[in-house]
């Protein structure tokens, strides 16, 4: 975990990335030429995480499902009109060995890109992925009990989740790996929790990533969980989360763990020790675009806010800048990352980029940016950078009718930050499509006596307003449709009561 008590963590999709680095280079890129000015920039945008999607090795087994399956096939073509098999070097979740990919120059080039970004402050996170593996990894000749075994019954009734593999010892029957609620993903093979020589197995996988990186990121981590497990396949297991992360911090103190989890299950995955556990349901809360149910998502204790992962996309999620229209972008995006816990940036996110990468594609498309969103997300980055929302005390506000009858109240979103040095922050948003108002208090004890200068972060205006107003009635807002603010708080000269 971050020494600061809210970190920001930036992913990359290191394939696409590398593969754009390659068009300017005219030759295939690896992790060592990664420019130290990208670097240098990562830094001073205030990120304490690099998250690096798809650096392990993956196999041609898997690769070719990706290539034939014709619905992943249309999806790809979707996004990439010029779609050819180089773009598809298929799922980096369908892990073949935990060893970095041969071409992104191999282990020995990440470790010189870590210690690059450990330069700067910046630390390192990577992919696990606990659930399943490739089907060409090397623990279908070694270790098939490894694998969830299928009958010919579950075959013929399922074969969208059951395949045939040939092993040297012989051909089996092997579940694909799958959550329950949907098919299995047929590129990948479906590993058993209910054998405990598996579990201790892919402990040593985590500690030999633990050599690599900072931190994981832990790909469906809810998956591996007994009462997950044992509905889904029938066959009992015992908890893997507390073992393996007790184990993994005894070899490395401070490793970090974050759950890509689903289900209501994320306060279960923070008590088996994950730092961090990904937090969906805002983002749905969000994607709806009400303000009450998003309101009512921060009454949660800190204990448990402090562990989510806020984000607004990812590889997963479709692209903000499509899901989110101009304006209730900007809004969601504040609410988001001016919440306790770890704020979670995509690449392509501050620059409005449309179109989702699949994590089996090798390139993305050329997209323009949005230059709007570019300084928006330059003034939002600017404030995460301060002390007071890194390190300071967050607490939610009531707002409540600026007079009788006015319902507009409800659609407003305030909290505040209390940090070192005095500093104080105030976050204020009308999470709706219409005009609204309301009066807010703020939790400053010595508020009479003086004016009272805010001036607004991100939209740029600053007001001066009486403190003994503020005290007896609170701040009055009147916000336009999807109208975000950041006002930082300081004491005007006293008996100066001038109102903007």
């Amino acid at each position: 975990m971050s020494d600061r008590c809210y970190p920001s963590l930036y992913q990359i999709n290191t394939r696409v990335w590398l593969n754009e680095l390659s068009r300017n280079l005219g030759r295939a890129a690896t992790l060592d030429d990664v420019p130290d000015a990208e670097l240098d920039r990562w830094a001073e945008f205030g990120f304490d995480w690099i998250w690096l999607l798809s650096v392990w090795q993956t196999g041609a087994a898997a690769q070719a499902v990706s290539r034939a399956n014709p619905q992943w096939r249309r999806e790809f073509e979707e996004t990439l009109p010029d779609l050819t098999d180089d773009d598809i070097p298929g799922s980096g979740f369908a892990i073949q060995n935990y060893t970095v990919h041969r071409n992104l120059g191999g282990d020995a080039a990440l470790a010189r890109l870590r210690q690059r970004l450990r330069e700067r402050g910046l630390k390192l996170m990577l992919d696990f992925v606990p659930n399943h593996t490739a089907p060409d990894h090397p623990w279908l000749d070694q270790h098939p009990d490894f694998f969830v075994a299928g009958s010919e019954t579950d075959l013929a009734r399922s074969p969208q989740n059951y395949c045939r593999v040939q092993t040297k010892q012989g051909p089996l029957l092997l579940a694909y790996g799958r959550d329950p609620y949907f098919d299995g993903w047929p590129d990948t093979l479906q590993l058993n929790y209910g054998n405990s020589e598996l579990q201790q197995a892919m402990i040593g996988e985590l500690e030999r990533i633990a050599g690599q990186c900072d931190g994981v990121r832990c790909d469906m981590a809810m998956l591996v969980l007994p009462d997950i497990f044992e509905p889904t396949w029938g066959i009992p297991s015992q908890p893997f989360w507390p073992q393996a992360i007790q184990r993994v911090r005894e070899q490395v103190p401070g490793f970090c763990f974050m759950a890509e989890v689903y289900w209501s299950l994320e306060w279960t995955l923070q008590q088996q020790g994950f730092d961090y556990a990904y937090d969906k349901r805002l983002y749905d809360r969000l994607c709806e675009g009400h303000a009450r149910p998003v309101r009512e998502h921060f009454h949660a204790g800190l204990e448990y806010q402090n562990k989510l992962a806020r984000f607004l996309e990812n590889h997963d999620e479709p692209r903000a800048a499509t899901t989110f229209a101009p304006g209730a972008h900007e809004a969601a995006a504040v609410i988001t990352f001016l919440s306790p816990g770890l704020r979670f940036f995509h690449q392509g996110q501050f620059q409005g980029r449309k179109k989702r990468i699949s994590p089996h594609l090798g390139r993305g498309p050329l997209e323009s940016a949005d230059p709007q969103l570019e300084q928006f997300y330059a003034r939002l980055l600017a404030v995460l950078r301060e002390p007071v929302v890194r390190e300071g005390q967050w607490q939610l506000l009531e707002c409540v009718a600026a007079w009788e009858g006015n319902w507009t109240h409800d659609f407003f979103i305030a909290s505040y930050w209390n940090g070192p040095g005095d500093e104080r922050r105030l976050v204020a948003v009308n999470y709706a499509p219409n005009q609204s108002q309301c009066y807010v208090r703020l939790p400053i004890p010595d508020l009479a006596g003086t004016t009272w200068r805010l001036k607004d972060q991100i939209g740029g205006a600053t007001y001066e307003r009486d403190g003994n107003d503020l005290l007896a009635r609170g701040l009055y807002l009147d916000m336009s449709p999807w109208q975000a603010a950041v006002f930082s708080l300081s004491r005007g000269s006293q008996g100066n009561r001038i109102l903007v």
